[in-house]
Parts: structure tokens; sequence; C-alpha cells
């Protein structure tokens, strides 16, 4: 019998990410946590949401650092916030902090957090489900042979709007508007900011898992970079040798793909994900070898939403080899960064 108290959860912002993903995720582990406290300046959302949670709500970040019900922090507010508000929950002394992607707005941003973290001995995890997939985490065990002979990497996610599955997990209170359209003047500021929002909110679940397969990220070039209407990007490229593509659109009807695919002289990887606010399992990855042969790793009981929450667990009560280094989560930031600004520059030269 696990006589370990569930610890307290308190989150930064009641909208669709914590409702349709994170609340029905801890709903699975009961012995682990037990949500405390709901913040959202929306006081009426926040009082909603937690009471469906039995949890308090309350209208400000201080108020729910305070309480001492709260033992770690979800930050699931705009993406903006985020910086500051897991570096506040780090110097409030909670046990542990879940931060909802992209960690930061910039490459600073990203080493101030890793900075508070190393002072205060305070994990932080990125909320990357791809990266604690149980399928993901099976392939990363033969990295070793795979990475060096990849040939080429290809990201593909073809997914619907997320009204679509948030209403498959929960019903969402106070859903934003959420509409997606191309601008009308493509100027370089409009492109730049068009590219980082791409980058940062759909293809950055993918990148850190592309990057295992370069052998420096920081050699990727870019020749070729388009936005796709109403929401998406398509980007090829190269690094050390490798072929990069990264695909990406959302649509109004329900079909999904989510694919991530590595070929080898012998062999191809192919990754299949489930999609964002999805609950029914892992991953499914296969190897094709030249004879045809396929190995199949999953599906899995548990995705990666349950699997970041018990890392999190994990690391609140001191095992760090749970969870990423916070080096290598700035480091993927930088990499997702490099990718947005390079995809920029190259969609911003082909308009000149």
């Amino acid at each position: 019998m696990n006589m370990v108290k569930p610890l307290g959860v308190g989150f930064a912002g009641a909208g669709p990410v914590t409702q349709a993903i994170h609340l029905p995720t801890l709903a699975h582990l009961p012995d682990l946590f037990t949500p405390a406290c709901v913040m959202d300046v929306n006081g009426d959302l926040a009082a909603a949401v937690a009471a469906g949670a039995g949890a308090r709500s309350v209208t400000s970040l201080e108020a729910m650092l305070a309480d001492p019900a709260v033992d770690v922090v979800a930050v699931c507010s705009p993406q903006q916030f985020h910086s500051d508000q897991v570096i506040a929950a780090l110097r409030a002394g909670k046990k542990a902090v879940l931060c909802e992607k992209p960690l930061a707005n910039s490459a600073d941003e990203a080493r101030a957090i890793a900075e508070v973290s190393a002072e205060t001995g305070i994990p932080v995890i990125l909320g990357a489900m791809h990266v604690f997939d149980p399928a993901w985490s099976a392939v990363k065990d033969m990295l070793g042979d795979l990475s060096p002979r990849a040939r080429s990497i290809r990201s593909s996610i073809v997914l619907p709007l997320n009204d679509r599955f948030e209403n498959w997990a929960t019903e969402v209170t106070g859903r934003p508007e959420t509409a997606f359209s191309m601008p009308g003047e493509m100027t370089p500021d409009v492109i730049r900011q068009m590219f980082h929002t791409l980058i940062l909110g759909l293809a950055v679940h993918d990148l850190p898992l592309v990057r295992a397969f370069l052998p420096d990220w920081r050699d990727l070039e870019i020749w070729s970079a388009r936005q796709l209407a109403p929401f998406g990007y398509l980007i090829a490229g190269h690094a050390g040798g490798r072929a990069v593509q990264l695909a990406g659109t959302m649509h109004g009807h329900g079909e999904a793909y989510w694919d991530l695919e590595v070929v080898t002289d012998t062999e191809l990887l192919r990754i299949r994900f489930t999609p964002s606010y999805v609950h029914g399992g892992s991953a499914v990855a296969t190897i094709t070898d030249a004879s045809g042969a396929v190995r199949q790793i999953g599906p899995f009981d548990r995705n990666g939403y349950v699997e970041e929450w018990r890392a999190l667990h994990a690391a609140a009560h001191g095992d760090q080899r749970a969870v990423p280094s916070l080096d290598t989560v700035a480091e993927d930031f930088d990499f997702v960064i490099d990718v947005a600004n390079k995809a920029s520059a190259s969609a911003i030269g082909e308009l000149s």
C-alpha cells in the first residue's frame, strides 16, 4: 500500500490545456497527485475549473504560490508568461515545476530558467509529451545504432483544430476563440512572427526528437520554407549530410496524421504518435529492414502525458534521472529558435 501523500498541484492558467490534458491525466494518477489550486486572471473560469477538480481557485500567481497545499506547479498560461511564472514557482520553493511548451520566448529566458533551477535545486520539466512517450523511450535505447546511419529525417503533422480532440477529452469551459488566417501583406516582420508562431506552437513537439538524429544541429541549413494556409508550414533543409523535412498543417476536418520518419541505407523507422489531447495510449514505432521484415514497438498502455507526470513525481522526490537535464531542454529550445530563425530568413529571402 502506497502511504506517500499525493502531491498537491497548482495550475497557472485554467484554459483547455489544463482542462483537457492535465486534469484528465491526473485522474489516472490519484495516488501521486491531487489538484489543489487553479489560478486564472478570469476568476469565473478559475472557479468553474477548480470546482470540477475539487480544488480551490485564485486569481493571482502570488496567491497560488502562497498556498501550502500546492507542492508542484503546472504552468499552462500563454507562452509570454512562462518564464516569469516558472522562475516565480522556483523562487517560492515548490518541489517541482511542469511548464507547457514552449519553455520560454527566447534563448535568454530559457537559460535564466536553467540557472534558477540549478541555484534552487528544483527540477523543471517541459510538457513535451513525445519526449516522454514510452515508444520514443524504447527507440532512444537504439539511437546509438540508428542515429549515426540516418540519411533523412521527416516530421509530418496533419491535425484538425484542437477543439476536436479537446471536446473528446472533456467539456471545455471558457474556450478562447481561435481563428487562423493568412495576413494580407507578407512583410519581413510578419513572416518572421508567423514562423516563430508555427515552430514554437506546433513543430516544437518533434524538434527534440529530430535533433537526436543530427550530428550537430548548428549545421542546419534551410533551403526552402513556406507558410501554408490557414495554419501550417513546409520546411526543407539539411544538417551534417542528412536531409531534414518538417511539414505541419491544421485544418477543419477530423483526420489526424502525426509521424516521425527516419531513413537509413537499410532501415525505415516510423513513429506514429497519437494527436494532442488524446489519452488513448502511446505512439507505435515500426522498423522496416531491407528485406521488408517489420519490427513493432508498442503500443503501450501509457501515454506521454502520464509519463511526464510520473517523471515529475520522481523528480520532486529527488530522482533527477527521471527527467531530461535542463541543459538538454535549453539546447532543445535553442534548436527550436534556430529552426524558426532560419526558416523565416529563408522565406524572407525568397520574398525578395
